[in-house]
């Protein structure tokens, strides 16, 4: 469980993320449930992304710093997908 808790908290950070990357942005809005989709896919793939680049967020033990680590790198993930699929949907429509 204690491998599993920092992907969790990707995962809800990234769809926070994602929503509130949304209010900054709203012509690249997918609706409520497109902005935590795209969030929580954003959130597990920068922490992963992070973690591939050597940036521990919590594999070892859950202190303080890797749960930050988790936030963060699942929050800016999940905004930085939402802003780049809004953006593409926004040219595909047009």
């Amino acid at each position: 469980m204690e491998n599993l808790l920092p992907l969790i908290i990707q995962l809800i950070s990234g769809a926070l993320g994602g929503n509130f990357a949304c209010t900054l942005m709203k012509k690249l809005s997918l609706g409520t449930l497109g902005n935590s989709v795209v969030g929580i896919l954003g959130g597990g793939l920068g922490g992963q992304l992070l973690n591939m680049l050597g940036a521990s967020t919590g594999s070892g033990g859950m202190d303080l710093a890797s749960i930050i680590g988790s936030i963060a790198s699942g929050g800016v993930g999940g905004g930085v997908l939402l802003a780049i699929i809004g953006f593409l949907k926004k040219l595909l429509a047009k």
